[in-house]
């Protein structure tokens, strides 16, 4: 926005403003507030016999010359006019913020002291003047806080006053830039008062003051929201009257406001005209027609656009597919909606597709394989194995049959991620349910998952238990070994000590060693399997934590009684524990 300087800028408000807002009236009254009249000068000469500090007609100069102090304090200021504050009013805030115009630091402390360790309110003129002065210094952050503040302030008058008309009355006493008056509409806007803001833009389109396209798509947005369509396209008239260039987004906006309205029809040709003035359709104003025929059900519209959207290089997205997919299962578009929901998945677009798979079961259209399948893997590999248990439980209970591949691969996910007593709570419901026959795999999974989890007791149950579903079922070494460890199964023996040896190297690296030595004494009694090389691999151990002699000598006579004799490897170990 161009910056307009002090001097024409005064001329031109005389010119203008004048014949349509302000009375004629002196300066300082034209910035003075509804509650504070003039107060006159204090005249009596007897005053200039005091010194300055307690001269209430050098309050404005004392302050000033303080504030001028290259280490000025706000604390050495109120030192300094104390017996002056009672005399501070709006007209001498207003002068001494004139005289810092060019001085935004000091003129923005003045009027913090002045709000906060004074504790007066500034009345609107001296808002107005503190907001010219911010704008003119390009601290629009601050300007824009102070500006929503007054906004706010002045609503809670029981006569409210109108902020633009003291905003261009203030522009009569300093430097100013017109970039103040685009952000009252923004404040208003920012505010959530948008018919405040609509009725803001006219005065300042009225008094020939520009107003930015984003603040006008800001606008058109919240008339948009309101359903406020009539005022949506006197905005954009006025838009074009003025020579405001509309962008993109004020192209989407209007496309959207178009769709909500009564004249939908009209939009192409909207479309088409906007296209001649060198605007491109975007992603945005793609999925807002299209979610809009699909509304409507003309699909064949939506179709073309979703084809015209590749052939000019913009790529559907999760919303474009989300509206096609939503307007085919209310046509009951069984076989095309599952085209489209593969389409989708094919092209990586998996994030929601959970949420448009109950769109198609509220329309009746039952998942294939592939859906059910594409939502359980996405599920387990973003590590929610609970989201996709409930998902597969879901459509148990809708009598929707689930494929025994998908339920098999939660059911080895959940295995793999020790959650066995979860894989066997489901792999019991589809197998009631659905009548699906699980694999000697599945089982294997979930027996090797018990036994990770230390629940050799499920394990062999499960074990029972699949021996009657599934006559199929083959005995693999790890069930033989869990049957044996807790003396279930005594009809079977093991051929080696690799498996005694591996699991008493397992107990000794958790220093678990009364499991170990109970092992080795289970193999050595029920198999009469005696290990030396396990044995030595206890006594090391032990040795090794420097548990002491003791320690060492009640092992070796507790496994002499059951049948080991020591080696040399043996007696190694425990002399070097016992010293």
């Amino acid at each position: 926005m161009k910056r307009v300087s002090a001097i024409n800028a005064t001329s031109l408000l005389k010119r203008d403003f004048s014949k349509h807002l302000i009375p004629s009236s002196s300066s300082l009254q034209l910035i003075q507030g509804c509650d504070d009249p003039p107060k006159p000068f204090i005249l009596n000469p007897l005053y200039n016999l005091l010194p300055n500090t307690q001269n209430p007609n050098r309050i404005v100069d004392v302050i000033c010359s303080t504030l001028n102090q290259r280490d000025f304090a706000l604390p050495n200021l109120g030192n300094e006019v104390k017996s002056l504050i009672p005399h501070l009013g709006h007209r001498e805030i207003s002068r001494v913020l004139l005289r810092f115009q060019s001085d935004a630091t000091r003129a923005l402390a003045f009027f913090t002291w002045v709000r906060s360790d004074l504790g007066k309110t500034p009345n609107i003129g001296n808002y107005c003047l503190l907001l010219h002065v911010l704008a003119w210094s390009k601290k629009f952050p601050l300007a824009m806080q102070f500006l929503c503040e007054l906004i706010e302030l002045v609503a809670k008058e029981e006569e409210e006053e109108d902020v633009f008309s003291v905003l261009v009355s203030a522009a009569y006493e300093c430097n100013w830039d017109p970039v103040v008056f685009d952000m009252l509409v923004k404040a208003y806007l920012k505010l959530g008062l948008v018919e405040e803001g609509f009725s803001a833009f006219r005065k300042v389109i009225a008094f020939g003051f520009r107003v930015s396209v984003v603040t006008c798509n800001h606008l058109l947005n919240g008339l948009l929201k309101l359903d406020l369509m009539d005022d949506c396209w006197q905005v954009y008239r006025v838009m074009c009257r003025v020579g405001i260039h509309p962008n993109t987004h004020t192209f989407n906006i209007l496309t959207n406001a178009f769709c909500n309205g009564s004249s939908f029809n009209q939009v192409n040709d909207f479309w088409k005209m906007e296209e001649e003035e060198g605007f491109e359709p975007d992603l945005v104003t793609y999925n807002t027609l299209v979610s809009s025929y699909c509304r409507r059900g003309r699909l064949k519209e939506a179709f073309y656009l979703y084809k015209i959207m590749y052939r000019r290089h913009v790529v559907p997205d999760l919303v474009t597919y989300t509206s096609l997919i939503k307007g085919l299962c209310k046509e009951g578009r069984v076989r095309e909606a599952h085209q489209t929901f593969h389409r989708m998945v094919d092209r990586g677009i998996k994030r929601i597709a959970k949420r448009l798979l109950h769109e198609m079961l509220g329309n009746s259209i039952v998942p294939d394989r592939f859906s059910c399948k594409i939502i359980v893997e996405g599920f387990v590999r973003e590590g929610r194995l609970l989201a996709a248990v409930n998902f597969v439980v879901e459509l148990t209970r809708l009598r929707i049959r689930i494929p025994f591949e998908v339920s098999s691969f939660l059911i080895e996910s959940l295995c793999r991620e020790g959650k066995p007593f979860a894989a066997k709570h489901l792999l019991e419901r589809i197998t009631e349910e659905e009548g699906h026959k699980a694999t000697p795999e599945t089982y294997n999974n979930l027996i090797e998952s018990f036994s990770r989890c230390d629940a050799i007791e499920e394990a062999l149950l499960l074990k029972g238990n699949s021996q009657v579903r599934n006559k199929y079922w083959v005995l693999n070494l790890t069930e033989l070994l869990l049957a044996a460890c807790v003396g279930l199964v005594r009809t079977v023996k093991p051929t080696d000590s690799f498996i005694c040896g591996a699991l008493v190297n397992g107990y000794c690296k958790e220093l678990d060693f009364p499991k170990a030595e109970s092992l080795l004494g289970f193999f050595a009694m029920e198999f009469r399997i005696f290990d030396i090389e396990s044995y030595n691999l206890l006594v090391k151990a032990i040795c090794e934590t420097g548990s002491g002699y003791t320690k060492v000598l009640e092992l070796h006579e507790r496994m002499q009684r059951v049948g080991f004799v020591p080696n040399t490897l043996s007696c190694k170990y425990m002399i070097q524990g016992l010293l």
